[in-house]
């Protein structure tokens, strides 16, 4: 079991998200308003390309591709001078991730690429998002997305432990991150009790590598 994002850095070459997700706003949405001097799109969280970027790798041993939006609402050119970047730096592992994984299905992924999707329950989750479901995700990891997978249960929600268990068995990922949402502000999100998680976590770590973000108690006191 390991940390979050350790040894990992964000390449944001496309920014943006309209799926608008609550819990989204105190967090991604929130930060991109750093960014009215820089770009009013990144302001405004509006899905853009910044090409300028295209060459601007980080250095680090895992690279969050577009890890400040949602790479459904890219372009297929944009996306095609994504993967290109990609499979010229084959020494660095990229993580793309989607809320929509069915918008790579066409797509022959390189082989440094992890596609990544949430899953933040097993539950219906269409109160505090306009993405696809749940359900629909998982179902288009497992029979049609190929070769390496990760999965984000971030922000966990409540969830029924046998049955989110065997999604993520069947997708099959080399990596699943955990956590409860860091910036709730006032947010109120249907969680699981900190002992639900750990038991979860536990089955996970049968198949697959685990990494944790921020995991606390129903006093909202952070835990390890």
């Amino acid at each position: 079991m390991t940390y979050m994002y350790k040894n990992t850095k964000t390449w944001n070459v496309f920014k943006g998200c309209e799926y608008n997700c609550i819990y989204c706003k105190n967090s991604f949405q929130r930060q991109a308003k750093r960014q009215k001097h820089n770009c009013l799109d990144c302001y405004n969280y509006k899905p853009h390309f910044h090409p300028e970027r295209l060459n601007k790798i980080p250095k680090a041993d895992l690279v969050f591709a577009c890890g400040n939006g949602d790479i459904s609402f890219a372009h297929r050119i944009e996306l095609a001078k994504i993967f290109t970047v990609i499979q010229f730096h084959p020494k660095q592992t990229f993580l793309l991730q989607t809320k929509n994984p069915m918008c790579l299905v066409a797509w022959r992924i390189p082989s440094n690429c992890i596609i990544g999707t949430t899953i933040e329950t097993n539950r219906d989750t269409k109160n505090i998002s306009k993405a696809p479901t749940v359900e629909l995700r998982y179902k288009v990891m497992t029979d049609f997305i190929q070769g390496r997978k990760a999965v984000t249960i971030e922000p966990i929600l409540d969830f029924d432990l046998d049955i989110l268990k065997k999604w993520i068995y069947n997708i099959n990922p080399e990596i699943v991150w955990v956590g409860y949402a860091n910036h709730t502000n006032g947010l109120k999100l249907d969680e699981p009790s900190l002992e639900k998680t750990k038991k979860l976590i536990k089955e996970l770590e049968k198949f697959t590598d685990v990494r944790l973000k921020t995991l606390r108690d129903k006093l909202g006191v952070e835990r390890k």
